[in-house]
């Protein structure tokens, strides 16, 4: 298995290539999901045939690779569409370049790579004549980042599949989601006249962008604050840019959140504007959601995580999105009276989590094929913040591509994957295959 892998890896890697080329970031030019993500699910479709599988393309909101027989599907989720590139590379984010054993390039981790993994763990079954008491499917969306719309449209064309993993995640595996509250906040004022920021709302905002009225706040004030938290920032002729650090929204405590400072500096500098009054008092610099009161809905497990993801004028309307992501324990019909606190806040996704019981037939299944190829006992499974298809489909959870210790940098500038854990995962996939295939 590992010399079939080496001896393919120059391949992969060629196959990877291709898929990071395509710009596939959520666009309305054309229907479902953009130009670009139709482009990419045509050529990873022709790819998949290349390698033997049959293919077929449900109306470019998703496609899927298939081989093997039987009544019961083995489900292999990954998605083609990315988040955008932003700023800060030091190469073309869509130009997959190789240096000292990683490539670099937009979705070469989330989830292109992934896509690669899965597609040439099935090669090898095939290829070595391995027999299959069920189907294999690999399906791919183009809609993963911007509501997964794409998996639900596969389950209302193919149905549910009876077991499966998504390599959207972290190795050995996650056993629970937490759920997810999104929506807008807006707001009137006539202090903040423009503002711009952020790339995504699953992605802690980096940098964001104000036109203040003029003389409308303390601009010592403001200096003072930013530098007592080592923020970096530039005002010039009242247009304020704040700089923070991006992470993805489910672990905001890795990065830095230009709007919220932006928000609570100008609050602090004597703005006094009822927009970014309300959102001090219910946001602030909260991570956790514990000025709305999330921190009542935390269980044993898990808890809330509340992030600011992008900032943007609407007509008259400041604008703010808002991604939460809260405990495995709860539900949706919770969390969401939290938010309405709020004034102005418009929901628009209420997603209740995933849970699953890691003593399952199906989940030891997963585990067994991670421990029998990296020998790592040690390490269990978690739950995590990051919502991935496995919400959108049943009997899926979260399985790789990510092992412990990387810093892949998804959702921000320089993504990376590491060869070595591209190969690896790979063998992980196809043990998985095969044990699921035995249930």
């Amino acid at each position: 298995m590992k010399k079939y892998i080496e001896n393919n890896i120059s391949n992969m890697l060629s196959d990877l290539k291709q898929l990071v080329s395509f710009n596939s970031v959520y666009a309305e030019d054309e229907k479902p999901f953009g130009s670009q993500n139709r482009k990419v699910l045509d050529k990873a479709l022709e790819i998949f045939k290349e390698k033997g599988l049959e293919t077929k393309n449900l109306d470019y909101y998703c496609g899927y690779g298939q081989t093997g027989e039987g009544d019961e599907t083995i489900g292999i989720l990954a998605h083609l569409d990315v988040v955008p590139a932003g700023e800060g590379w030091n190469s073309d984010p869509f130009e997959m370049v190789e240096k000292d054993g990683y490539v670099y390039g937009r979705g070469v981790t989330d989830d292109k790579g992934a896509v690669i993994a899965g597609l040439y763990a099935i090669k090898y079954l095939l290829d070595t004549g391995y027999k299959f008491k069920k189907k294999v499917r690999l399906i791919v969306g183009c809609n993963e980042e911007s509501g997964s719309e794409c998996i639900k449209y596969y389950v209302s064309k193919e149905g549910h599949i009876d077991y499966g993993f998504t390599p959207d995640a972290d190795f050995p595996g996650i056993y629970g989601e937490k759920g997810m509250v999104g929506g807008i906040f807006a707001f009137d004022s006539d202090k903040i006249l423009d503002i711009k920021g952020g790339d995504a709302s699953n992605v802690v905002c980096k940098k964001v962008k104000a036109t203040l009225k003029e003389n409308s706040f303390d601009v010592k004030v403001l200096s003072d604050f930013f530098k007592e938290n080592n923020i970096e920032y530039t005002l010039e002729d009242n247009e304020l840019t704040v700089f923070g650090k991006a992470a993805h929204a489910s672990t905001p405590d890795l990065g830095v959140n230009a709007i919220n400072y932006l928000m609570v500096g100008l609050y602090k500098a004597g703005i006094n504007d009822k927009g970014v009054d309300n959102f001090v008092k219910h946001i602030g610099l909260d991570l956790h959601g514990e000025s709305l009161g999330l921190e009542e809905v935390k269980d044993d497990v898990t808890n809330s995580s509340v992030n600011i993801g992008i900032a943007f004028k609407e007509g008259n309307k400041i604008c703010l999105s808002v991604d939460c992501r809260f405990p495995i324990k709860t539900n949706k019909d919770i969390v969401v009276p939290y938010f309405e606190k709020m004034e102005n806040f418009k929901l628009y996704r209420a997603v209740n989590p995933l849970y699953f019981d890691v003593n399952s037939p199906f989940i030891k299944a997963l585990n067994k094929a991670y421990q029998d190829v990296t020998g790592d006992y040690d390490s269990k499974m978690e739950a995590i913040g990051g919502g991935t298809y496995a919400k959108s489909i049943n009997n899926c959870i979260a399985f790789g591509p990510e092992f412990a210790g990387e810093t892949p940098k998804i959702h921000d500038a320089n993504e990376s994957l590491s060869i070595e854990s591209l190969k690896k995962a790979t063998e992980i996939y196809i043990e998985a295959i095969k044990n699921l295939n035995e249930l």
